[in-house]
């Protein structure tokens, strides 16, 4: 009896057990953190750039561009002055580079109408910090090599003698407090048949620039002045 009794007893024990352990609660999970998403950034644009330029060499005959001598100058208000629109953080300038060559058909016709020129000008603050360095260089053999012709001259065709050739792309970039920024010629290399002559005096025609566009994220319009009483 007592055998028996003990082997009735080990046998419940065995049917109970797993009926315990599934009433045991389980430890609770814990959700993994949902991740933000990353915030976008402020979508960029760019505009033409409003230029007030001093010396005007006048519209493109095909591209319609509008094309600015750059001057070489002492001070930075007397340059190329590009106005910087209302902005977020750091801005970009963009602009071509050219050039500028005074076109004759005498010389292209007698085999010396040969000229290589090298242009760099400054990209300065209106304090007077420079800020960048454009450098364009260029030849010009034949009628081939200009990049436009400029209209309002009394050449044939009703063009102007001097246009620009060659084209170079720069890009700067720009602190955010800066506001407004002028191109001012630095120096000149122009080399032909009869030799090197270097140019940097001042009001020197330097180089042309055209399209003028600024990269920014806009920001807020500055306040008006409260209306007087």
């Amino acid at each position: 009896m007592f055998r028996r009794f003990a082997t009735l007893l080990a046998v419940a024990l065995l049917l109970t057990a797993p009926l315990d352990a599934q009433t045991r609660k389980r430890p609770a999970t814990r959700k993994a953190p949902v991740k933000k998403a990353a915030a976008k950034p402020p979508a960029k644009k760019i505009d033409p750039a409003v230029v007030t330029c001093p010396a005007q060499l006048g519209t493109g005959v095909t591209s319609k561009a509008l094309f600015c001598d750059v001057l070489t100058s002492r001070t930075a208000p007397e340059g190329v002055r590009i106005a910087i629109p209302p902005h977020k953080g750091e801005t970009t300038l963009i602009f071509d580079l050219h050039n500028r060559h005074t076109y004759s058909e005498q010389l292209v016709k007698s085999g010396r109408g040969f000229a290589d020129y090298t242009s760099t000008i400054i990209i300065a603050s209106m304090d007077g910090y420079v800020l960048g360095r454009g450098v364009v260089n260029s030849q010009f053999r034949t009628a081939r090599d200009l990049l436009d012709r400029v209209s309002g001259g009394v050449a044939t065709g009703g063009v102007k003698a001097v246009a620009p050739i060659g084209s170079e792309t720069i890009v700067v970039p720009l602190a955010a407090d800066v506001n407004e920024v002028s191109l001012v010629g630095e120096k000149l290399t122009v080399r032909t048949l009869d030799g090197v002559e270097n140019y940097a005096s001042p009001g020197r025609p330097i180089a042309v620039v055209s399209n003028v566009q600024i990269e920014y994220v806009p920001g807020p319009p500055p306040k008006a002045a409260p209306a007087k009483r």
